[in-house]
């Protein structure tokens, strides 16, 4: 393991200059004549003195630091951090795509337009729905859209008293806020000792009040819900409607459509399934798509095809309008799409299997030293507890910690909530074994470290330049500039 550069910050040093500027062509006279006398400086500003080479030094060693998929493992539990392939940011920047404007004429645009109409059937096909719409730029804002669908929906057949949103107790956290941000009631939904929904509360709380239950599968917990065909008879019968959170569906790719399973709705995450850019807030993109009975209300414009030509189609009086400017992030959906092209049906199911298999070779090593909550084959990721280390004194976040000595970004923790000290790990399927075994080899001596000298553990990072911060303060009271 390699140490980190130094990195020093107050690197100022009183008389060093890295910087000349040409000859004032005002005298001082001249200038305090044509500034107003409360803009001017009554002392000069305190600014670091440093040469350019120093500055240059220290920008780059800053930049270094910054962990990515492309530098190191990020194991960061349901959000899939795996590898952005670099044939799709080469496709992303053709003049084409990138230097096209969004007011362009529609006649200008057509293979902009092309593009956006088969993404949207590729994605409506590998989910098994009847119609997609790319406006979405987050999963988030596409569990709105979803939403926004569905009360349109009941709303439309004089069902209004459906304001009940159903939400696991294992759910993103996304969900219920989501539900809230269209006025709906959130119920949570149990799991049972298995990892999946409780039959019997989904059961007690299904009811005429219900428009939807918003469900991940395989769900937080990495388990895959067996139950699911028997849930969406619970839902449908009493009128309510199945919204699929897409989270996860780098499990199931070319192996389950959610449609076939009694799913009505679905998102995606463009950034974590597809292998566009995720992180930094953005940019991201969340598709939905949708049952042939809810299409009616999918956002305009829609594209359309006539012949041979793509247009953007606005005449839908049922639509629930506009949810982004524009026809959602572009750039990304262009990334996702030469993606599915480049993998292809066969490619994209063997996306799958290797994130499973990668995930169960994982789990399999770790639960020796780590308490696996739900022991059985999960999907793409998995969920331990460190209680086991917190009863000797060592926490989860300790753990997460002492991993940044190892180079390696930490897993998710503390989530989902219904796991005490929970580690949700996802290895993704563009990790070969190496990077894997490394991981658990960590994972194992800081287990070993947790017994033996914890000390160790609860007093990390020790290679960073930066020790154990005060996370709170940090983020409530940032220094962001120089103090001198």
């Amino acid at each position: 393991m390699k140490p980190l550069v130094p990195l020093i910050f107050e690197k100022s040093v009183a008389g060093r200059i890295g910087y000349s500027l040409p000859p004032r062509e005002f005298s001082q006279e001249a200038i305090v004549q044509l500034l107003p006398e409360n803009q001017l400086r009554k002392e000069p500003p305190s600014l670091p003195e440093v040469s350019e080479g120093d500055v240059i030094r220290h920008y780059l060693n800053l930049s270094l630091l910054n962990h990515s998929v492309d530098n190191g493992f990020y194991p960061l539990g349901s959000c899939t951090m795996k590898y952005n392939p670099k044939v799709n940011e080469t496709v992303s920047r053709l003049p084409g795509y990138a230097r096209l404007h969004p007011l362009v004429p529609e006649k200008f645009a057509q293979g902009a337009l092309q593009l956006e109409y088969e993404l949207e059937h590729y994605l409506a096909e590998i989910t098994g729905m009847d119609a997609a719409t790319l406006q979405p730029v987050a999963g988030a804002h596409g569990e709105y859209t979803g939403l926004k669908l569905i009360s349109a929906y009941h709303k439309a057949r004089g069902d209004v008293k459906r304001q009940v949103i159903l939400v696991p107790d294992s759910a993103h956290g996304t969900n219920p806020a989501s539900a809230a941000m269209v006025g709906m009631e959130i119920v949570q939904v149990k799991s049972d000792s298995y990892g999946g929904v409780s039959l019997d509360d989904l059961r007690a709380k299904t009811d005429d009040r219900v428009a939807a239950l918003m469900l991940t599968n395989p769900n937080t917990l990495g388990l895959f819900d067996v139950n699911i065909a028997e849930i969406a008879d619970i839902v449908h019968d009493a009128g309510g409607l199945l919204y699929y959170d897409g989270a996860n569906a780098n499990a199931i790719l070319g192996k389950v459509r959610p449609g076939d399973t009694g799913f009505d709705v679905v998102h995606l995450n463009l950034h974590k399934t597809f292998s566009t850019p995720h992180g930094g807030g953005g940019p991201g993109s969340g598709p939905v798509g949708v049952k042939a009975k809810l299409i009616p209300y999918l956002p305009v414009p829609r594209v359309v095809k006539s012949e041979e030509e793509y247009s953007l189609d606005y005449d839908c009086p049922s639509s629930i309008g506009k949810i982004h400017s524009f026809y959602g992030n572009f750039a990304i959906n262009v990334r996702a799409y030469a993606y599915i092209r480049m993998l292809g049906p066969e490619g994209l199911r063997a996306v799958s299997e290797d994130a499973v298999l990668n995930a169960n070779y994982m789990q399999a090593q770790l639960k020796k030293a780590y308490h696996l909550e739900y022991d059985r084959l999960c999907m793409h990721e998995f969920v331990l507890s460190g209680r086991l280390q917190k009863a000797k004194g060592v926490k989860t976040l300790d753990i997460a910690k002492r991993l940044l000595d190892f180079g390696v970004h930490p897993p998710t923790i503390y989530f989902p909530l219904i796991v005490d000290e929970a580690m949700m790990i996802e290895p993704t399927e563009t990790e070969g074994k190496e990077t894997l075994d490394y991981f658990i080899e960590a994972m194992l001596q800081i287990a070993k470290e947790a017994d033996e000298n914890p000390e160790m553990v609860v007093g990390a990072p020790h290679t960073t330049p930066i020790s154990r911060l005060d996370e709170v303060t940090a983020a409530r009271n940032p220094i962001l500039r120089w103090q001198g």
